[in-house]
């Protein structure tokens, strides 16, 4: 996949592309759905496949004070796009000049000049441009006027019971309710953050069990505080299971400010140090809590990782 920039680049006039829009945090079973129907409308008029997307969330330009905690890092986005076998991906640098570009200039700035859209592929909810004021029914308009196709997907629900579509925003919440399960279903895979392993104050390896301390930026989404089963990939390639702590450790501390991420890799022996890593949840296995000393944590330790190991090993569908 060919990445371009907003403003800096443009297709060679003999490239068109079936395209979308959006902001694509997650990229979840709904916005995979869309990058399907692009690649099929790529297909039909023998045109690329294109994704346009922003380089932060707009609500952090135009709401910062509510903006939402964000599923991926840009990068996990585009490695996550590139997967679903995208041909080009347009990265918009959103500011308050972005922000107040009006729909129709917006299009043509990006899906005429820049991509050569041929068709545009939008979830029916679509809003766009300055204030939000652009719509399916405007980008029509605009499509009549400049010869490109608009297809309004309806949205997705991640089962038959589910009451509503797929989105970014139920994702979280099942998130902040350690619903990773759930998070996996609308996600298509479990759900993950990435980070540099840093140096901690060793009491895991203290009593046994060292783990890998993970620093997650406070704009991203975590899971509940709690125990979880789950993977540790290492940019290497290499896929350890683990049990992952989150919380703030109150057999050791009385008041801890901010919760901690803790992965211990199963049968496990080395140096991460620095190390860039991804730590995905499978499964909840309890709430944190306090234990009376040491020898009832590490009781509860050796439970958790036995528990971690027969979950993992166990096949499972997304």
């Amino acid at each position: 996949m060919e990445i371009l920039h907003d403003r800096e680049d443009r297709l060679p006039a003999s490239v068109s592309v079936a395209s979308t829009i959006g902001v694509f945090d997650g990229v979840h079973i709904g916005h995979q759905a869309v990058f399907r129907q692009v690649r099929e409308a790529a297909d039909r008029l023998d045109v690329a496949s294109a994704v346009v997307t922003f380089d932060t969330h707009p609500a952090y330009v135009v709401r910062p004070e509510s903006a939402p905690r964000l599923l991926t890092t840009l990068d996990q986005k585009l490695e996550l796009i590139a997967a679903q076998g995208i041909d080009y991906t347009y990265v918009i640098h959103f500011d308050p000049a972005r922000a107040a570009t009006n729909p129709e200039i917006f299009v043509e700035q990006v899906f005429v000049e820049a991509l050569h859209a041929r068709a545009i592929v939008v979830g029916e909810d679509f809003h766009f441009g300055k204030g939000r004021s652009g719509n399916v029914e405007g980008l029509r308009e605009i499509g009549a006027e400049w010869d490109f196709e608009v297809h309004a997907l309806e949205l997705i629900r991640h089962s038959e019971e589910a009451r509503e579509p797929v989105s970014s925003t139920k994702i979280r919440r099942a998130l902040a309710g350690g619903d990773v399960d759930r998070a996996a279903q609308m996600l298509g895979r479990p759900y993950s953050v990435r980070g540099v392993v840093e140096a901690g104050d060793k009491r895991g390896s203290g009593i046994g069990f060292p783990t890998a301390n993970l620093p997650v930026p406070k704009q991203m989404a975590w899971p509940a505080d709690a125990v979880y089963a789950g993977w540790c990939e290492r940019a290497n390639g290499d896929r350890h299971p683990c049990a992952i702590n989150i919380g703030r450790r109150p057999t050791f501390y009385e008041h801890t400010e901010q919760s901690l991420l803790e992965a211990h890799l199963i049968d496990f022996e080395g140096d991460l140090y620095g190390e860039q890593i991804d730590v995905s949840f499978v499964e909840f296995l309890r709430s944190e809590r306090k234990f009376d000393g040491i020898e009832q944590l590490s009781a509860q330790l050796r439970a958790d990782i036995a528990e971690a190991r027969a979950l993992l090993t166990a096949p499972r569908n997304y």
